[in-house]
């Protein structure tokens, strides 16, 4: 694991950052210690019971760029992207189909933009494969949110530049600052192939590449989604004799193993129906993320075949936050 974290440091160009930076110490798990780096933060409002909880990933407060305003691009006109590789799909409100590319959001993990005239965060965790898409407003007021470099549970904490609050992006919740408990409204959104979303929408939109010096296409976490045990994680494993980084598919507190998905082709139950297609690349198998295993795309649907809003994420990390959630095993 300390060389998964020296590639991610030397590939994100921050050289002064150490193995001494994951803020195991006590000293470093604590707000007294923070508070030079966020000093508008209120930390006296939180729902977090053990500081230890939140360590440093190793960069920074915005050490990993959040994007705002991006560009777009016509599905025509991109040529960069592999067919294989994947890409978060959005669509709202009758607006053209938005896709953000995951060589993009491996870099950046958020995407502060406007949908349908709606004000959207586009978020992708690589360390727990969680790819989520949140309603920005909250009490009329609309949030623009970074990357704190801080995790919790491997997973994304970030922030919201208006009260710097901290918000754990596995389940779109307030957890340090003035917003506490604050629950953000989840969008339905989906990740697809790149094929698949420019056959489906030839008069879409990309987003088109960042100007920045970023090795975009590239994964900084090559055979991570492999690994017997998740970066920065110390909590309990999954049950059931579920791998720690095998893909389970979310919705509410409901898991799905995409093993029995990919098996099974499609499942009706508990008011939804789930279908796995193969085509999409995982991004954290090999180096070249348009190379990597076939992971599969999955759609989540209601009765009205209306697309529920879910997650395709680590089993571990569902573990982690739905400690109570009901595993869906068939059979």
């Amino acid at each position: 694991m300390i060389r998964l974290f020296c590639v991610l440091v030397l590939a994100l160009g921050l050289g002064a950052v150490g193995p001494g930076s994951l803020g195991n110490g006590p000293a470093r798990a604590d707000p007294a210690y923070w508070k030079h780096e966020w000093p508008n933060t209120d930390f006296t409002v939180t729902s977090i019971e053990n500081w230890r909880e939140i360590m440093s990933g190793g960069p920074p407060r915005d050490g990993i760029p959040a994007l705002s305003g991006p560009e777009f691009i016509a599905v025509s006109e991109e040529d960069r992207i592999g067919d294989r590789e994947p890409v978060i799909s959005v669509e709202i409100g009758g607006s053209v189909p938005r896709a953000y590319p995951i060589r993009y959001l491996t870099w950046h993990e958020i995407v502060n933009d406007i949908v349908g005239g709606v004000p959207v965060a586009v978020t992708f965790c690589p360390l727990c494969n969680s790819g989520l898409t949140f309603d920005r407003r909250v009490d009329g007021q609309v949030l623009t949110f970074g990357v704190s470099g801080k995790l919790r549970n491997s997973d994304m904490v970030m922030f919201d530049r208006e009260t710097e609050s901290w918000w754990q992006q596995a389940i779109g919740t307030g957890i340090v600052g003035e917003l506490t408990g604050v629950e953000l409204v989840p969008l339905p959104s989906w990740m697809e192939s790149w094929a698949e979303f420019k056959a489906r929408n030839p008069d879409g939109l990309v987003m088109d590449q960042p100007r920045w010096p970023r090795m975009y296409g590239r994964n900084p976490y090559v055979s991570y989604d492999s690994s017997l045990r998740p970066f920065l994680y110390g909590g309990e494993l999954p049950p059931h004799g579920i791998p720690a980084l095998a893909r389970v598919v979310r919705v509410g507190d409901q898991a799905w193993p995409v093993s029995r998905l990919r098996e099974e082709g499609q499942v009706t139950e508990a008011g939804v129906t789930i279908s796995w297609t193969s085509g999409q690349a995982s991004a954290l198998d090999s180096s070249d993320i348009g190379a990597g295993k076939d992971v599969g795309t999955i759609r989540v649907r209601d009765a009205q075949l209306r697309d529920v809003p879910h997650d395709v994420m680590f089993a571990f990390a569902f573990h982690a936050f739905w400690p109570d959630g009901q595993w869906m095993l068939g059979g």
